[in-house]
């Protein structure tokens, strides 16, 4: 596997959703550790608040033992990952989940934007403070070093933790098969590669077989969606050349697209991303170059409209049925029942590769008789990945 010079600066569904909505609750209601997946909604009971002092907008309603089973709205306090809200995938993907439950419940949300990992102690523990939160939601693994001093201080302050875990009675972790999900992206575009694909302006060059890759930090974590993807696309074919480079973080576009763009132009048919919102750059050099691209986290051929006809498919991992569903749990009073190490998998839909809305009827049968199979391989052991979930 080749990788890109790293550029120094930075970058950055729906007919299962009640089957998934339905397992979901019967399994955490009845056992209290188990994955599944999601849907997409929201209203306007969100509020905002600065991540610089973790202050939120607190309020009377929950606490931190009951999930606010009283009289009065249940709060939860969500922050963020360092790439902020707005991203159009992870994010905003369990931001959505928080304010599907208060389409069911009375909850408020507190939205508090925090970038910088180094204040995540203080921005969490600002927050338990004030004893208002039925949950406060934390958006990546980032946050896990912070979790593990916070949840030992405040053990009556309910906690979710996306990404990892920690083994505390008030903490419920949700860890997804990211390993999973990037292979079976890299199985979407390793057989496209090899296949003739023309559509508005853009093409393959199924001669020269070659994808690439591009994440935001070079981190053992992204890491995961690199090797996992290459997997995918060398299962499909030991042939196929595959690119990777980091443009530095997870917020600039234009660092994002000098990698893409120096892929595609270097051979690359198509670019799966793991950058978050610098996402966006990647789709825009495959627009630029006539190419195409893999989104990640959710459809971003759903999220990224103006870049539907170069996204052929996206990596999902359904959160926001996690955060509702713990929401929900905080709001009935019922918390422990989502306690624990809860996993989002192929098996119980947690994860999965959808074809992008202008190529559902535009990509050949080969494509769903190859992510069928790569399914059943993962699923009984056949395929064996070289990374887990969260880590190589």
């Amino acid at each position: 596997m080749n990788r890109d010079i790293k550029i120094p600066c930075v970058i950055i569904l729906i007919s299962e959703i009640m089957d998934r909505r339905r397992y979901l609750k019967g399994v955490v209601l009845g056992a209290g550790t188990a994955g599944l997946s999601g849907c997409l909604g929201g209203n306007d009971s969100t509020s905002n608040s600065s991540g610089g002092n973790g202050s939120g907008s607190g309020g009377s309603g929950g606490n931190g033992s009951s999930g606010g089973s009283g009289g009065g709205a249940t709060q939860i306090a969500i922050i963020s990952s360092p790439a902020g809200f707005g991203d159009n995938a992870f994010n905003d993907n369990a931001l959505m989940g928080l304010k599907d439950a208060s389409d069911n419940y009375n909850i408020k949300v507190n939205q508090v934007e925090e970038t910088d990992p180094s204040n995540y102690e203080s921005v969490q523990a600002n927050l338990a403070q004030e004893g208002s939160y039925g949950v406060i939601v934390l958006v990546a693994s980032e946050h896990l070093n912070a979790l593990e001093q916070n949840a030992s201080d405040y053990p009556d302050q309910n906690w979710m933790l996306i990404n990892d875990y920690v083994d505390q009675p008030n903490v419920s972790g949700w860890i997804a098969a990211n390993n999973q999900m990037s292979f079976l992206a890299g199985v979407l575009a390793g057989t496209m590669t090899t296949e003739q694909l023309d559509h508005k302006g853009g093409s393959t060059t199924p001669n020269t077989a070659q994808v690439g890759f591009v994440g935001g930090q070079d981190t053992n974590f992204i890491n995961t969606y690199e090797r996992s993807y290459a997997e995918g696309a060398q299962w499909v074919n030991e042939n196929v050349k595959v690119n990777a480079g980091y443009a530095g973080s997870f917020s600039d576009a234009s660092a994002a697209a000098n990698i893409a763009n120096s892929q595609y132009d270097n051979g690359a048919d198509i670019i799966y991303h793991a950058a978050s919102a610098a996402g966006t750059g990647v789709f825009s050099a495959a627009q630029n170059k006539g190419r195409f691209a893999v989104g990640v986290d959710v459809d971003q051929s759903q999220t990224q409209p103006d870049y539907k006809d170069v996204i052929i498919g996206s990596g999902v991992k359904h959160l926001n049925e996690s955060t509702q569903t713990v929401a929900e749990a905080a709001a009935q009073g019922k918390f422990k029942s989502v306690t624990g190490q809860n996993r989002l998998t192929i098996d119980n839909k947690g994860v999965d590769v959808v074809i992008g809305k202008a190529f559902k009827n535009n990509l050949p049968d080969v494509i769903s008789k190859k992510i069928d199979q790569a399914k059943k391989g993962l699923s009984n052991g056949d395929i064996e990945l070289s990374c887990g979930p969260t880590g190589c």
